[in-house]
């Protein structure tokens, strides 16, 4: 493919792109980030990446959720609490049964409002689920109540450390390891922002690990990073994505 300069930009998609997959793959602040680039001859300042992120986060993160295949019928639900600017959130997570993240979302509170909220992101993405697995936190019920579209939906409430809602209790660690590396987090849009890149990226490499074959993991790692260079390669020259539909891959 052409490795283009997006506009106003002193660097090509392919050094930018790999800038910005450092970070959500690897538990590496931004430092660790102009390092690594300096190291391979490219000198950028903190606010530079700091920019890239901004403006092409989003968009890469949107390229990858297009491009994820069907998600699973069962939704495992959690929620984690994390600081940021020294003010505590809580971050909703929902994972499938085999582990994919489907979503997350950062609220400030852990109420019924906020369970309904983190439904009605989740249903604007994905079909009804069959199944619904959260913890013993009565706010699920509650909401789950005051949306008719999921009254049909099977809930069924678990411990934390029940062996089936070990998926989204497991999902929560990257996140932890993210959290001490960039010592802490800042600013709430801006960290919504990279947990869902984080997130996207996770996914791809989730049969990346050794509990798979050498050969079959190998494989996928091809197929992965093939697939980051197409989403770098839909950036158009103004730092938005072509005006084109792109099948799913299910």
């Amino acid at each position: 493919m052409t490795d283009r300069k997006p506009y106003r930009h002193r660097f090509p998609l392919s050094v930018i792109g790999y800038a910005l997959r450092l970070s959500p793959r690897f538990p590496l602040s931004q430092r660790d980030v102009q390092e690594l680039l300096r190291e391979r001859g490219i000198q950028v300042s903190h606010e530079t990446l700091r920019q890239w992120n901004i403006k092409f986060a989003p968009l890469l993160t949107e390229e990858l959720r297009h491009r994820e295949p069907r998600r699973g019928s069962r939704w495992l639900l959690d929620e984690v609490c994390v600081e940021i600017g020294g003010k505590k959130h809580w971050l909703w997570r929902a994972v499938d049964e085999e582990g994919a993240v489907l979503d997350i979302l950062l609220q400030e509170h852990r109420d019924t409002r906020a369970a309904r909220s983190f439904f009605v992101h989740l249903l604007r993405e994905y079909d009804v689920p069959e199944i619904l697995h959260t913890d013993k936190l009565w706010t699920y019920g509650a909401a789950l109540r005051g949306l008719p579209v999921l009254h049909g939906v099977e809930h069924v409430q678990l411990v934390s450390t029940a062996r089936c809602n070990n998926l989204v209790e497991q999902s929560h660690r990257p996140t932890r390891q993210q959290e001490r590396s960039q010592v802490g987090l800042k600013r709430r849009q801006r960290t919504q922002e990279f947990l869902d890149l984080h997130a996207r990226v996770s996914n791809l490499h989730r049969h990346t690990r050794t509990t798979v074959p050498a050969a079959l993991r190998r494989s996928h790692q091809s197929a992965v990073l093939l697939l980051w260079r197409e989403g770098n390669r839909l950036l158009s020259q103004d730092g938005s994505t072509e005006v084109k539909v792109l099948e799913p891959r299910w």
